[in-house]
């Protein structure tokens, strides 16, 4: 279960087409892999995002006048299912991420709001123990924002995307608490600019400690890799895969009452053919 993408900028020479994926790297925190009881939640999710400069395939900063700045609130519903499947509690969830884009590339500058691309899934949750969780699941990402192959930013990648997701959850109130959700995904064709992003392994991470009363203090960020080229009208673009890894001060604190809420900031680094900058995560969980 995964998290709509709201950022597009198009830059020449950026690995994936525009140098951003469809999801938001570092999106996901504590308790990703734990499927809650049958019932409705919602979650509402905020980033602010910005980076100033581009990385090449060598890692060295690219001689571009640059900047990019992302501000998003992302609701999404989560109806879980008192049906099991294959042993699993079965769910689906769907987001519509709200988002404004301020991009300048080269001296032009951009400025766009609005709902970005919607995603939709499925999953199943088990539960192995009372304190390792799991979530299985596949969500779809539709072309539903605003797309000019003119501009210098996009709501929507004007694409479809196909997204496995396994996401581990381990929980102890008192101790350890580490998560990671595990995405890999296969971008569909743009048939604006008949471009296709190659496909993305990427894992969202947070390590922390239980101290007490419901706080948990700890670490949190991203890995990533593309792992096949881009193809532009059929032929691979070559040595321009996009590559980075995040990490930054992570939090958690969880009611009584049953909701709970994160927050982490993640700075990028190890970054090649894409943006590297920082985000802020905030991320509330309550029943409906």
């Amino acid at each position: 279960m995964a998290l709509a993408g709201a950022t597009l900028f198009s830059i020449p020479g950026s690995a994936t087409e525009g140098g951003a994926s469809a999801y938001p790297m570092g999106a996901d925190n504590y308790l990703s892999g734990f499927l809650p009881p049958p019932g409705l939640y919602s979650q509402i999710y905020a980033e602010h995002y910005e980076a100033n400069n581009l990385r090449g395939n060598d890692g060295r900063k690219l001689p571009v006048d640059f900047r990019v700045q992302v501000d998003a609130v992302v609701p999404r519903l989560i109806w879980v299912s008192d049906t099991t499947i294959l042993g699993g509690t079965s769910a689906l969830h769907v987001m519509a991420p709200l988002a404004e884009i301020k991009a300048r590339v080269n001296g032009i500058s951009q400025r766009k709001q609005g709902l970005g691309d919607m995603t939709f899934g499925a999953g199943l949750g088990y539960h192995y123990s009372q304190n390792f969780h799991v979530i299985y699941g596949l969500d779809i990402t539709a072309p539903t924002g605003s797309y000019d192959r003119n501009d210098i930013s996009n709501l929507g990648r004007n694409h479809w995307m196909i997204e496995p997701v396994l996401a581990l959850t381990y929980v102890d109130p008192q101790g350890l608490n580490a998560d990671a959700k595990i995405m890999y995904d296969f971008n569909m064709k743009n048939p604006d600019t008949d471009y296709r992003s190659g496909q993305e392994f990427h894992v969202d991470y947070s390590v922390g400690w239980g101290v007490a009363d419901g706080w948990v203090l700890g670490i949190g960020g991203y890995a990533y890799r593309q792992t096949t080229d881009d193809k532009q009208d059929g032929d691979r673009v070559e040595d321009n895969k996009g590559r980075a890894f995040s990490v930054g001060p992570s939090i958690k604190y969880s009611s009584s009452d049953g909701w709970f809420v994160t927050a982490k900031w993640q700075q990028e680094t190890e970054v090649r053919n894409r943006a590297q900058g920082n985000a802020y995560w905030f991320k509330l969980v309550f029943p409906l």
